[in-house]
């Protein structure tokens, strides 16, 4: 884990560092061939997010783990690994597992891989029994809805905003989860349409300051 934040005003970009072991770059290029640009980001941000919360509040986390985790979280709802029969974070925690043990893996770790991405899309996550999966559902929830945005100062929002732009993040995530509800009406995505995520969604600050 990197140094910790003396506190949040003092929080900058250039703190978080992104890991850069070959898994991790070799996931970067995964995200970039299949991702949209929108898409994309937003699994940067989830790791910033993710890590710099964790720094800020001495939460000890397996920084490639999250990193592999955060960049291939949403794979499950990308045209080539959308799956009709499963919801989409068990369809890319299927993906990511067959990821690692390609990047040589061995199996506790490829489960933990995949457990996080499935933990994800929890309302919450036991931050002492699997402090990536609540680090990184906790920073989705940052970048889709804002919920827990205040984590975070007004500066260090603006330099990952300027780093890593939402686009049309809002659309392309409302249309891809309402297809999923659709599909698979017992999902998490179709309960997260049911609870209103179109709304949500324009109302977090981070997408209003686009």
């Amino acid at each position: 884990m990197g140094t910790c934040f003396r506190d949040n005003e003092r929080m900058r970009l250039t703190d978080v560092s992104l890991p850069d072991s070959p898994v991790c770059l070799n996931a970067i290029d995964v995200a970039k061939t299949y991702h949209s640009p929108a898409l994309l980001n937003h699994s940067f941000r989830a790791y910033v997010w993710a890590a710099a919360y964790g720094t800020a509040h001495d939460v000890a986390f397996d920084a490639e783990l999250l990193f592999v985790a955060a960049l291939l979280h949403d794979v499950g709802l990308v045209a080539e690994f959308d799956s009709h029969t499963v919801p989409f974070e068990v369809a890319g925690g299927h993906v990511a597992w067959v990821f690692a043990a390609g990047a040589g893996w061995p199996r506790p770790r490829r489960e933990r891989l995949s457990e996080v991405i499935v933990r994800h899309m929890w309302h919450e996550v036991d931050q002492d029994e699997d402090p990536e999966g609540f680090l990184l559902a906790r920073s989705t929830g940052v970048d889709i809805t804002g919920r827990h945005l205040d984590d975070f100062p007004d500066a260090f929002q603006a330099e990952v905003m300027d780093r890593y732009p939402r686009l049309t993040l809002a659309e392309e995530f409302v249309r891809c989860f309402q297809d999923q509800a659709k599909r698979k009406p017992d999902s998490s995505a179709a309960a997260a349409i049911g609870n209103d995520l179109a709304t949500r969604i324009g109302r977090n600050p981070l997408e209003q300051a686009r």
